[in-house]
């Protein structure tokens, strides 16, 4: 499984923890992980040589 398939994974279910209600504190939690995430999959994708026509 690919680093960015895996993000997109944990992505998944904090948002399903998220749509179950959480506490005030979980839920900072939740939010503070799926911005490190989005923050990784800007970066992954910004970095990607396909993406930027180079071959591997």
């Amino acid at each position: 499984m690919s680093a960015v398939a895996k993000l997109l994974a944990q992505k998944q279910q904090l948002l399903d923890r998220l749509a179950s209600d959480p506490g005030p504190n979980e839920r900072q939690e939740i939010e503070t992980l799926l911005a490190k995430i989005e923050t990784a999959l800007t970066w992954l994708e910004s970095n990607d040589p396909v993406e930027e026509g180079r071959e591997l």
